[in-house]
């Protein structure tokens, strides 16, 4: 399965976004989406798993919820907004970490990419930065990357200067 993930896009999905995203099978979207139409335009491209963000409003939280936990090519995936990182998570994100125990865990809100292997909670830690132009960044970035028997592989990074 080639994944696609995004978070914070904060109402934009371009052109750039979408040519990152061509090859994929699924977009994640890890909260912000910024409106129900910037959602409807990334599922009506590619089937679309996503939660809502601190900042979408009724409409976004109506259709995407808080969380998302659910397996995929053998891989447990836990995704949230607010999650922190490792050795810094959020109160909610540890206690949902714990009880769900994920091999992948993806969240947003930081606006910072990283990708970290917490090698204490055993599970691959993906935040993929903010894909939109508001915010504290200075690179819209985005991820994609491969899953296939419970490995993630061919992680690539997307980042073009906001504008």
């Amino acid at each position: 399965m080639f994944i696609g993930l995004l978070s914070d896009t904060h109402t934009t999905f371009d052109a750039p976004l979408r040519s990152f995203f061509e090859e994929v099978d699924q977009i994640w979207h890890a909260g912000d989406f910024g409106n129900i139409e910037t959602a409807d335009a990334i599922a009506a491209f590619k089937p679309l798993i996503g939660v809502h963000g601190n900042c979408d409003d009724h409409k976004v939280r109506t259709v995407y919820p808080v969380m998302q936990c659910f397996e995929i090519e053998q891989m447990k995936v836990l995704m949230l907004h607010i999650g922190g990182h490792p050795g810094y998570y959020d109160y909610q994100a540890r206690s949902l970490i714990t009880a769900h125990r994920p091999d992948l865990f993806i969240c947003g809100h930081s606006h910072i990419l990283r990708v970290m292997n917490d090698k204490k909670l055993n599970l691959l830690y993906i935040n993929p930065g903010a894909a939109g132009n508001s915010g504290i960044h200075t690179q819209r970035t985005a991820v994609r990357f491969k899953i296939n028997n419970g490995r993630v592989s061919d992680l690539e990074v997307w980042e073009l200067k906001r504008q």
